[in-house]
C-alpha cells in the first residue's frame, strides 16, 4: 500500500429508548418470570382429580381448586390471544363462563365446594376441548 491510509471516523451510535416506561418493563418481567407453558397432561390429571367418581379429600378441594384456576386463566389467556374468543361464540361463551367462575370464591362447606370444584373442571375440560379443535393448542389426549 502506497499513500497515506484514511481512517473511517466512527458513526455514533443512535440513542435507544426502551419501549415501555421502566414500571412497565418490570411488569412484564414479573409476567415472564411467572409463566408457565401450556401442559395439556396435568390438565387432564387435574380435571380427572375434581370429576372422579371418588369426592377428594377435604384438604385436597382448595389445591385442587388452585390448580383449575390457574388451568382456566391460562386457557382464557389463549382464547384471548388467539383471537378465538372473537372469532367464535362458542368460546366467547365459556370464556364469559370462565371469567365468571374465576372470581368466584371457594365456598366453605365441603358439598358447595366440591360443587365449586367440578363447575371449574367442566368449564376448564370443555373450554381445553374447544380450543384444541379450533388448534389453538394441542389436543387433549
Amino acid at each position: 500500500m502506497t499513500g497515506t491510509a484514511t481512517m473511517r471516523r466512527p458513526r455514533p451510535i443512535p440513542r435507544w429508548d426502551p419501549p415501555l416506561a421502566a414500571d412497565d418493563l418490570a411488569a412484564v418481567l414479573a409476567r415472564l418470570q411467572g409463566w408457565q407453558p401450556y401442559d395439556g397432561e396435568a390438565l387432564l390429571d387435574d380435571v380427572g382429580d375434581a370429576l372422579d367418581d371418588v369426592i377428594p379429600a377435604e384438604g385436597a378441594v382448595a389445591d385442587i381448586a388452585a390448580r383449575l384456576d390457574a388451568h382456566l386463566v391460562q386457557l382464557v389467556d389463549i382464547a384471548v390471544a388467539s383471537e378465538a374468543a372473537d372469532k367464535d361464540a362458542t368460546v366467547r361463551a365459556q370464556v364469559d363462563h370462565a371469567r365468571r367462575l374465576l372470581v368466584e370464591p371457594i365456598p366453605e362447606d365441603r358439598q358447595p365446594a366440591v360443587g365449586h370444584l367440578r363447575r371449574l373442571a367442566w368449564s376448564v375440560h370443555e373450554l381445553a376441548e374447544q380450543l384444541a379443535e379450533l388448534r389453538c393448542l394441542r389436543g387433549l389426549e
